[in-house]
């Protein structure tokens, strides 16, 4: 008898532990090997993995960042900026003033008045050298838009009193006195055409008033920017004598 309650007691020792809680009053929790094995994987490897991810995405960034960088460089490298710097000296070769040139616009009202002032001049002026007075129709042209009224308008001047055949017996100078803006695209010109013979003696001086519309667009090709480099063209004119 004593040997087997002996016996009872040293079996009923490890049922016990097996059975204890944690926790007084708390429900026991099975025991999983899958889960402990998933818990213990994400203790090893997880953070190594959450790091190298992270990582990842941080390189992608960095070579997206770096490679707009070098786009905008090679972009920037091969568009030239040049921005000339005047000096202004008097006679004497003091430097009076100095900084660096301003670019001008088109919508410039000076420019448009030099332009239709330079342009006037060479419309009515009648010389004797044939290359100079071809020269001066070829730069009418050059400001006059394709298919404009203008463009009828002078090639019918032209016709009517071709200069060539006027420099046989007589020259026109012209001087003109007022380029006025009347809107943002008409000017008033008015000016003085002196007619002389071929021996320089004054025929007669007559005054002269007229009206044009201008249009502007900017020249794409080199062509064009050696003759009209503003984009400058009439497009309208209309013109008499002042009595």
């Amino acid at each position: 008898m004593t040997s087997a309650v002996s016996f009872e007691e040293s079996v009923s020792v490890p049922h016990a532990v097996k059975e204890a809680r944690p926790h007084e009053g708390s429900p026991a929790i099975p025991y999983n090997p899958y889960l402990a094995a998933r818990r213990e994987w994400d203790e090893r490897y997880g953070n190594l993995i959450t790091r190298e991810r992270n990582w990842r995405i941080m390189a992608l960034i960095c070579a997206v960042i770096a490679l707009v960088a070098i786009g905008g460089v090679i972009r920037l490298s091969t568009k030239t900026h040049i921005v000339p710097f005047v000096v202004a000296m008097d006679s004497l070769g003091r430097t009076m003033a100095a900084g660096p040139a301003e670019e001008a616009s088109t919508a410039d009202d000076r420019l448009k008045r030099a332009t239709l002032f330079t342009w006037v001049e060479d419309l009515r002026t009648v010389t004797t050298d044939g290359i100079a007075q071809r020269k001066a129709i070829d730069r009418v042209y050059a400001h006059i838009a394709s298919g404009a009224q203008s463009q009828a308008f002078i090639s019918e001047f032209y016709r009517s009193a071709p200069p060539q055949k006027r420099a046989s017996s007589e020259t026109v100078s012209v001087e003109v006195r007022s380029v006025l803006p009347t809107s943002e695209r008409t000017f008033e010109v008015e000016w003085m055409e002196t007619t002389r013979d071929l021996y320089g003696a004054v025929k007669g001086q007559d005054h002269w008033k007229a009206a044009f519309t201008i249009a502007i667009n900017p020249p794409l090709d080199e062509r064009m920017a050696r003759i009209n480099p503003l984009g400058i063209y009439v497009t309208n004119a209309s013109w008499g004598k002042v009595l």
